[in-house]
């Protein structure tokens, strides 16, 4: 089977404490299953200008954002592929479109601002992204450790779970090992609910009698305001 290329959905974020995530675990057993990929260690460079003007503005909360990156589900050679992810967000719906290419020829387009080698509507879409924001580069790296589960009942309803979310500003290669700065107490998970459609009772049964709501959180934008913190108090970039 092909990979999904195209995704309209919802995407409801918590935070959930570990016995949260047990007892979450436990309610989904007989109605989701752990995806194809297991647990994997996703790694993603975010692009944005050189004064974070995507990021910035997307922690301003607007009704319409959007922000590019680049994203493996393993450490990879040049050889292999990655993903191109164009993510856009208007009123609560997300919308994203992404591209299959050898880590090279996406790291030299990107490096040499020149297009992306494949001829496509979503490629056409990235490179206007890339032209009206111009000076687009990667500035951070991101990993975490996911595990994701999709229904069985046949619908698009998932679930993921993201632990060890690190972050850094160097090194920002999708065929380095994964080491950062973390951004979540240690503990925590985040959970992560994507859905074109509503949320089955049995997930919204086990969210009340826990106690657990939904958050505003973006690893990238809580990414940058830890890097904004480290400016103010003097510090290095993390190495």
């Amino acid at each position: 089977m092909a990979a999904q290329t195209t995704f309209e959905r919802y995407e409801i974020k918590y935070l959930l404490t570990a016995e949260q995530k047990q007892a979450v675990l436990q309610a989904m057993a007989q109605f989701m299953k752990l995806d194809k990929y297991g647990r994997a260690t996703i790694r993603n460079i975010y692009y944005d200008t050189k004064n974070f003007r995507l990021i910035r503005h997307s922690l301003e909360k607007p009704a319409y954002k959007e922000k590019l990156r680049v994203r493996s589900y393993q450490q990879v050679t040049a050889e292999q592929p990655v993903f191109v992810e164009l993510k856009k967000k208007y009123k609560s719906v997300v919308y994203k479109r992404r591209l299959s290419l050898p880590e090279y020829q996406v790291s030299n387009a990107f490096f040499n601002n020149t297009p992306l080698p494949v001829c496509s509507q979503i490629g056409n879409e990235i490179q206007y992204f890339r032209s009206y924001y111009k000076s687009l580069v990667p500035m951070v790296f991101l990993s975490y450790e996911r595990q994701a589960f999709y229904s069985l009942d046949g619908s698009d309803f998932r679930v993921t779970f993201d632990e060890n979310i690190l972050y850094r500003q160097q090194e920002l290669s999708l065929c380095s090992d994964v080491y950062g700065t973390p951004i979540l107490e240690d503990g925590y998970t985040l959970m992560e609910i994507k859905t074109s459609g509503g949320i089955p009772l049995w997930m919204t049964k086990i969210l009340t009698e826990q106690g657990i709501y939904k958050t505003s959180f973006s690893k990238y934008g809580t990414a940058y305001q830890h890097m904004m913190m480290k400016q103010k108090k003097g510090e290095k970039k993390y190495a």
